[in-house]
């Protein structure tokens, strides 16, 4: 992915959400980073476009949201995904719960997508 000049603002607010993260997301983040999963590169709360990614692995230009029950139905996430699926990323989605109750399954089908560039989210 080229590098782009990310405004100080998006970048800070960037931050912010790293330090604020909700505990589905500080519980992904323990199986991604470091290259934990697979040897795979994540980067977390990442600028991408006008967004700011929950979690990215260029490599797979996979983008990974963990969403709670407000976005159930958001039609600023359908536009959202749009935008980055024409920045030429998949936007894979999992909801708070899944990642709380079953880590193991969320893993599992992150793992796929990375290692299969054609399947597409379900959502």
């Amino acid at each position: 992915m080229p590098h782009q000049s990310v405004p100080a603002r998006r970048r800070a607010f960037a931050r912010t959400l790293r330090r604020e993260a909700t505990e589905a997301e500080d519980r992904l983040w323990q199986e991604l980073r470091g290259r934990r999963l697979d040897g795979i590169k994540f980067r977390r709360q990442v600028p991408v476009g006008r967004f700011v990614a929950d979690f990215l692995c260029s490599d797979a230009m996979l983008i990974v949201e963990v969403d709670g029950s407000q976005h159930a139905g958001s039609m600023r996430d359908d536009k959202r995904t749009a935008e980055l699926n024409r920045l030429g990323f998949r936007a894979l989605r999992f909801w708070n719960n899944d990642a709380l109750r079953d880590m193991r399954s969320v893993c599992a089908t992150i793992l796929a997508y990375v290692r299969d560039t054609g399947l597409q989210p379900w959502r």
